[in-house]
Order: C-alpha cells, then sequence, then structure tokens
C-alpha cells in the first residue's frame, strides 16, 4: 500500500506540472510505431517531426560515416528509416525525448542539475562504449541506461522534500544512497524506474536491460550486454563526476570497473578505460556532451541554412527514384509527403488515395492538425463543382493562391472548409496510373505563414514527383491499396 501510495502521488505531481503527460504520449506512440507489425513509418516520422532539433539528429545519423554505403546524402526521416531501421530511429527518439523532457523541465536547482548531467554522461558513455558495433543495439543500450536512473531522477524533479531527506541521510554517513532511498520512500530507485518504463509502455528488452548487473545471473546473453553497458556506463559516468577526487584515484577507478566489465562487453580492460578516461577529457574541456547539445547550440545555424525548394524535392525526387517500382507503398508516400512538407515549408501535407468503391480517402499527412483531422477528409470519384474534382481530372498539378478568395470559396468542398479553416493557399498533384488518378496529393500554407506562391520551377519538380509516385501504384497490388 505505500509503494502504490507513493506511485500515485508522484505521478499526480507529474501531471500537474503539465508537461509530463505529452512525454508519455510521445513515447508511448514511438513504441507502438516501433512495435507494428506493419511498420508504422507515418506515425514514427510524424514524431521525429514534430521537433527540429530531434529531426536534425536523425538526419546527422543517417549521414554519418557509418553509414555512407547507403547512398549519403539523406535528406528526409522517411528515408532515414529505410536506411537505419525502425529500431535504431525509434530508440534514439526515446533516449532524445527523455533527455528533452528533464532538461525542459530542469528546476533551478544546483542538485537537479547536477544529477541530469550525471544522467546524460552516463548516455555518452554507453554511445562509446558500443560506437563500433551495431548502432541499432547501442541505441537500446543508450535508452537502457537512460532509463536505469530515471527513477532518481523523477524523485529528485519530482518529489523535492522527499529528496532533500533522502541527501541528508546519505550525508549523515549511516545509509548509502539506495538504503537512504529506500528507508524515505520505502521504494528503490530502480523500482520507480521500472514503473515509469511499464507505463510508458517500453518493451520487456528495455526492462530487462535496466537491471542490476550479475555475472551469474540466467538471463539471455542479449540482455545481459545491455545490463553490463547500462551498469558500466552509469558508474563510469559516476566515477567521472565524483566531486573532491584526484585524477590518479579517478583513472583508478575506471580501471577497475573496466576489469570487471571488459569480458561481458567483449572488450579489453585497457581499452576500455582508455574510452572511458579519454571522455573525462573531453568533459574537462567541456566537449564530452557535444553529441546531446551540438543541435540545440546550433539549432538557429541550422535554420538559416535553408536550402531552396528545388533542391529539396530534388533530393526527394532522387530517393524516388532508387526504389524500385515493387516497394511498399506506405514508406513510398511517406517520403513524398515529407518531402514537399520539407521542401516548400508547408503546414501540412496530406495524401488521398482511390479505393476500389470510388472513394479517394486520406491515408496520411504530416504537420499541424493532419492526424486529427485524417479521418474526415475523404470525397467521392463522382465528379462535383470543386477543386479536387478539377484536381483528379487533370494530369498535372494546381495551385491556389488565395483560399479566401470569396469565388475560390464556393469551390471548396465543405469537408475541406470544415477540417482546415486556417488555409491561405494549397497546391493539388495528381498521381496517375493506368491513364487514371489514383492518389492526390496536397500542401497547404497557413493564415500564420506569410504569402507565397509556387514558381513555375517549383510546379515541375513538384509534377516530376507525382509522376514519379504514379510508378508504385502502377506495381501495387489491389489488396495493398485497400490496406493503407
Amino acid at each position: 500500500m505505500v509503494k502504490a501510495a507513493l506511485l500515485d502521488k508522484l505521478w499526480a505531481r507529474m501531471s500537474e506540472r503539465g508537461d509530463f503527460p505529452m512525454l508519455s504520449q510521445s513515447l508511448r506512440t514511438t513504441m507502438a510505431a516501433m512495435k507494428n507489425d506493419d511498420l508504422d513509418f507515418t506515425g514514427l516520422v510524424q514524431v521525429v517531426l514534430s521537433d527540429f532539433a530531434l529531426t536534425q539528429k536523425v538526419l546527422r545519423l543517417a549521414n554519418s560515416a557509418m553509414y555512407m554505403a547507403f547512398g549519403g546524402n539523406i535528406t528526409t526521416v522517411t528515408r532515414a528509416l529505410m536506411v537505419l531501421g525502425m529500431d535504431a530511429v525509434g530508440h534514439l527518439v526515446v533516449g532524445l525525448k527523455l533527455v528533452d523532457h528533464f532538461q525542459h523541465s530542469a528546476p533551478h536547482r544546483i542538485d537537479a542539475k547536477l544529477e541530469l548531467n550525471r544522467t546524460m554522461l552516463s548516455g555518452c558513455v554507453a554511445r562509446k562504449v558500443t560506437a563500433s558495433g551495431d548502432l541499432r543495439e547501442g541505441e537500446e543500450a543508450v535508452v537502457c541506461t537512460l532509463m536505469r536512473q530515471v527513477g532518481k531522477l523523477l524523485v529528485v524533479f519530482y518529489l523535492e522534500a522527499e529528496w532533500e531527506e533522502i541527501r541528508q541521510k546519505t550525508a549523515s554517513g549511516g545509509l548509502d544512497e539506495a538504503a537512504a532511498c529506500a528507508a524515505v520512500l520505502g521504494v528503490t530507485y530502480e523500482e520507480l524506474g521500472q514503473e515509469a518504463a511499464t507505463r510508458w509502455r517500453l518493451p520487456d528488452t528495455i526492462r530487462a536491460g535496466m537491471c542490476t548487473y550479475e555475472p551469474e545471473a540466467l538471463a539471455p546473453p542479449s540482455v545481459q550486454w545491455l545490463r553490463a553497458v547500462t551498469n558500466y556506463s552509469t558508474e563510469v559516468a559516476d566515477a567521472l563526476s565524483a566531486a573532491g577526487v584526484s585524477e590518479h584515484a579517478r583513472e583508478a577507478r575506471i580501471a577497475e570497473l573496466a576489469h570487471r566489465y571488459s569480458t561481458a562487453l567483449a572488450t579489453d580492460a585497457e581499452s576500455l578505460a582508455a574510452m572511458s578516461v579519454a571522455l573525462a577529457r573531453e568533459e574537462a574541456g567541456e566537449g564530452f556532451m557535444r553529441e546531446i547539445y551540438e543541435l540545440r547550440a546550433n539549432a538557429d545555424a541550422i535554420a538559416r541554412a535553408s536550402v531552396d525548394a528545388e533542391t529539396r524535392i530534388e533530393a526527394g525526387l532522387e530517393d524516388l527514384r532508387a526504389l524500385p517500382s515493387e516497394n511498399a507503398l506506405a514508406p513510398v508516400l511517406a517520403l513524398a509527403s515529407e518531402t514537399v512538407l520539407a521542401g516548400l515549408n508547408f503546414t501540412r501535407t496530406v495524401v488521398f488515395v482511390r479505393q476500389a468503391s470510388g472513394l479517394y480517402k486520406a491515408r496520411l499527412g504530416f504537420g499541424r492538425d493532419v492526424e486529427r483531422a485524417l479521418p474526415s477528409l475523404f470525397f467521392k470519384e463522382a465528379f462535383e463543382p470543386d477543386v479536387f474534382h478539377l484536381a483528379i481530372a487533370n494530369s498535372v498539378g494546381i495551385f491556389i493562391e488565395n483560399a479566401r478568395d470569396p469565388k475560390m470559396i464556393t469551390r471548396l468542398p465543405v469537408w475541406y472548409r470544415h477540417a482546415f479553416d486556417d488555409v491561405r493557399s494549397f497546391v493539388l498533384l495528381p498521381v496517375v496510373a493506368h491513364q487514371s488518378a489514383v492518389a492526390l496529393l496536397y500542401g497547404d500554407w497557413s493564415l500564420s505563414q506569410e504569402p507565397r506562391k509556387i514558381s513555375q520551377t517549383q510546379m515541375s519538380a513538384l509534377n516530376e514527383l507525382a509522376r514519379e509516385l504514379g510508378r508504385f501504384f502502377a506495381h501495387a497490388p489491389a489488396r495493398e491499396l485497400e490496406m493503407l
């Protein structure tokens, strides 16, 4: 009962802050996309695109030296997913979302900031330890490492009075921190972390990998490896961040840890220690956190380094051309939709797909309010005097510069006006296969954006992208079209 009451109190306190439910939903959405048997590219792409810094991080990872063999110059999250896989990107998202949450909700207390820095440092250690292996497994290990310390962070950030009592009991010398936590809360940090992992619906592998490493434990080798990475990274971070410790004592402690974990990590102790000591030197020069902080520190510069629309669209078009005609439609449509969204800085994009029943249904989209609106976005193939039917009768796209013009409003269907009432201008691109429009790609600018036009060269690029999409529909089985 004591444990249940504490957990309820903790989660209520977190919900009161307002931002915690958003983190929970984001993590659940990410894990649901990763677990989907049909590979829910759209769901995971939407999570990434909702965060500018996260988008840039994923793209930088996909273009890193390790993955240049896949082609390089990856400009869309969808293509990055195809290259790296759902697991690597999904775990990267989880790790960054966790760090972002605590950074943005950090109270103005030195102790809280120190604990967060220690946690992020442990993530850097985990990434270093796993850098020479499969990055997909490495990102999972980073998540396990961060989650191992989430229980403590939750107490530090949300249970200030209890955290202060724990610190006092530890400072008195009678109890170590773990014992003090159990005495004050009636629950351990590890149990709190496990509860968080359960509520966020993280997979069993993550929950198992968070646990204490015991060399003789009866666990699958993959789980034992995760625990070894997690525990080693945490203990090294503790050693690196310990106050009042000489450099010699710190290096001796790291050498001891490297010797203890070297077999489990399949790395010789000397190399493991050298890597960790090198990380300590980076930390002294304020460089050890570069991988986590570099995008935030340079966010303005990245935003200013804009690429013109034609180049962005051409890059997406080249990605499409590189795919076989038999490629699954869902990731192809996501790639095209994201290319148009990013290329023209649209507010939103939507892809309508024609069903056997003659109905054009919105099957995916990105941007503001799209997820909420998707179920209401559909129209019949039978002719109506509106711009959507004009578009599917065309072989090239049409651009509506002023959707607020009274004459144009009469040409907008009611379902569309109800769904998107803030549109300034929009484009409709028919996708043709078998001599008829099989899909319609939509993108818009809202009233909150400056008035813009689509140039002739930009429209040519968009039309070429739509024509390329037709190739995939021509080879798609009817069953796949209905399942979209």
